[in-house]
């Protein structure tokens, strides 16, 4: 959502975002009815990204209600029912962590493979699977068995790219090497304009963090990960100057990753238009990696769209 640069504009944190159907439908989910959902997933179809976002969002309104469980008990051979369960078994199981509930676990990764057999074109099991691999399993033959079928089913699956980065980092599975290695190669190899170089940028705030987390007192904020860094360019050159005038599901993700390095890499100028494009969607991740989330944010976009005037004494002649 595009605003002018001299309005007002307070900070929204709803997750439906920008999906003014999805906020309706978690007005009735929250309330226990799983009628809306039902035909609000219905009516999202072969949106493959849409469809992701918003299974995920309503999971987040039934992990403390049943009413996943009653809509898959009243239409147990409804695809969509099945992997709403799944979706909202399986956020249940995260929550609870990997020593804390090996039932809840087994029971969504039952349910989720149903849904994969219900629905085979859907790549939204599979993304659940790599879910719940990434966070219980953290078993790399595994991960990349189901990263190859998400891929089957949706090449260029931002979630998925996403899960497998994760994967990838040096507090789960990987190392910094091999997330930037991964997460480069994934860049040149998908078309310009897919929100997929964003990556990029996650990585990049990854590794500081896990740097920060190894030497707190040795680094501090005197490193700056973000000034002189390459990949931001790239990810303006792959994505943003190309992206489509149709906003991906998780655009104020993507965009607000993007703000944060152009406005720590001093660019505030460039991130204007990010920021416009923003509105006031603002996230917590990555804000809030360098102090309070809201309040960074307001105070780079007051810098980026009303920018300090320079006095005519120092202006240069």
């Amino acid at each position: 959502m595009a605003r002018g640069p001299g309005r007002s504009l307070q900070i929204d944190p709803h997750p439906a975002r920008d999906d003014r159907e999805l906020r309706t439908v978690c007005d009735d989910a929250a309330m226990g009815r799983w009628d809306a959902p039902r035909d609000l997933i219905a009516a999202t179809g072969y949106n493959w990204d849409r469809r992701v976002f918003r299974l995920q969002v309503l999971a987040r309104q039934g992990v403390r209600l049943r009413w996943a469980e009653t809509w898959a008990a009243a239409e147990p051979d409804n695809p969509d029912a099945l992997v709403m369960l799944a979706h909202v078994q399986a956020l249940r199981a995260i929550l609870a962590g990997r020593n804390e509930s090996q039932e809840l676990a087994d029971l969504a990764w039952q349910t989720t493979v149903q849904a994969a057999d219900a629905a085979p074109p859907d790549p939204s099991p599979w993304l659940v699977l790599m879910a719940l691999a990434r966070t219980l399993a953290q078993d790399g033959a595994l991960m990349q068995d189901l990263w190859t079928e998400t891929c089957r089913r949706d090449p260029y699956s931002r979630e998925g790219h996403h899960e497998m980065l994760a994967f990838l980092m040096p507090r789960h599975q990987g190392g910094s090497a091999m997330m930037f290695d991964w997460a480069h190669e994934r860049t040149h190899q998908t078309p310009q304009g897919t929100p997929i170089p964003v990556v990029l940028l996650v990585a990049q705030a990854e590794h500081h963090q896990h740097r920060l987390r190894q030497n707190p007192r040795g680094l501090g904020l005197s490193l700056n990960p973000w000034a002189d860094c390459p990949d931001i360019d790239r990810v303006l050159e792959r994505w943003w100057y190309y992206r489509s005038p149709q906003p991906h599901a998780n655009f104020a993700d993507d965009a607000n990753y993007l703000a944060y390095a152009l406005c720590l890499a001093g660019r505030h100028a460039e991130a204007r238009e990010v920021f416009e494009a923003i509105g006031p969607f603002a996230t917590r991740t990555p804000w809030g990696f360098t102090g309070d989330a809201q309040q960074l944010f307001l105070q780079h976009r007051e810098r980026a769209v009303n920018p300090p005037q320079t006095p005519r004494w120092r202006r240069s002649n």
